[in-house]
Parts: C-alpha cells; sequence; structure tokens
C-alpha cells in the first residue's frame, strides 16, 4: 500500500520548490514537487497556483525541521 503524501512547503516558484527539494535530499528525505502549469507551457499558473513540495506523511516532522517550518 503507498503511503499518504502530505504538503510540507507552498512556493511562488519552481526554482525555489527544488532549493528546498535539494535539502531534505541532502538529509535523506526523498520528496516530490506538485505544479500545474500545463506540462510547462502554460508557466505563469505557478504564480497563481504556486507550487507544492510533498513528501510521505511519515517523513512530515523530519521535513519540517529540516526546512525550519
Amino acid at each position: 500500500m503507498e503511503e499518504k503524501q502530505v504538503v510540507v512547503g507552498e512556493y511562488e516558484n519552481e526554482i525555489d520548490a527544488e532549493i528546498a527539494k535539494g535539502h531534505l535530499e541532502a538529509s535523506g528525505i526523498p520528496s516530490s514537487i506538485m505544479k500545474d502549469d500545463g506540462g510547462g507551457m502554460l508557466p505563469f499558473l505557478q504564480n497563481t497556483e504556486g507550487v507544492q513540495l510533498v513528501v510521505s506523511e511519515t517523513q512530515k516532522e523530519k521535513a519540517m525541521k529540516v526546512l525550519q517550518l
């Protein structure tokens, strides 16, 4: 059974989300970025919809400490 994914950060753009993702991965926490920008064809949607960083529910507390939230 697949673990539930939870949002640990919301960012205005993909670059900021990628930086945060790098911090998590350096700490051994797998993460994913969720965004809706029309497959890259409508990047302005990142400004209105935001970009979310998600981890498995079991890694949430550790991820929040790494991101200092």
